[in-house]
């Protein structure tokens, strides 16, 4: 089975969060939905760092949005629940229970419950209150912010967070050093 996981942008307004809530409810596999969360030593954080609306380190779980949103937040929040709610009661609802029945029997044997009530709370658990009050509560810890390099943005090799090394990163012969250099792409001969 496959999973299509899609990235809420916190650009996103009312009618890409329909679009998108519309494709995903037709699709046949499992589809989810994250927000856009830049973390320390990723892209993101490289170009979107500096722009951080919290720094609250507890939001930063993919289901917060930590960068300023188009829509406010409240809106946001309520878009992206009713979007989730839509994917999950198209593919793990009801119907999926009697699909994976089997499997739930051997987890409640065992005494395993998580999953056959994950399958019902979300309602109760995912709401765009809870979300929006998170960002009320107090900060106990703040990630730092990325460092400014340049008020030019980062593109090509800047985004990496890691800078090639070249043959020093890679183990192999002067000779298959030769061809990748030979037919990399983008270079004349």
């Amino acid at each position: 089975m496959i999973a299509i996981n899609l990235i809420a942008d916190p650009d996103w307004d009312h009618e890409r969060f329909r679009i998108v809530r519309e494709w995903g409810v037709e699709q046949p596999e499992v589809v989810n939905l994250s927000v856009n969360t830049p973390y320390p030593g990723t892209e993101s954080w490289l170009t979107e760092g500096s722009k951080v609306a919290s720094r609250d380190y507890r939001l930063y779980d993919i289901q917060h949005a930590v960068l300023p949103t188009r829509l406010p937040l409240a809106e946001f929040y309520d878009e992206l629940v009713t979007t989730q709610r839509a994917f999950y009661r198209r593919h793990l609802g009801a119907r999926r229970v009697m699909s994976t029945a089997g499997i739930i029997a051997g987890q409640l044997v065992r005494g395993q419950t998580n999953f056959l009530k994950s399958l019902f709370m979300l309602d109760s658990v995912f709401r765009p209150e809870y979300l929006l009050a998170d960002h009320a509560r107090p900060v106990d810890y703040e990630i730092p912010l990325p460092a400014v390099h340049s008020a030019a943005p980062a593109v090509g090799r800047a985004l990496y967070v890691h800078a090639p090394r070249g043959r020093a990163g890679r183990a192999i012969d002067a000779a298959t050093e030769q061809f990748v250099e030979e037919t990399r792409m983008g270079t004349a001969p």
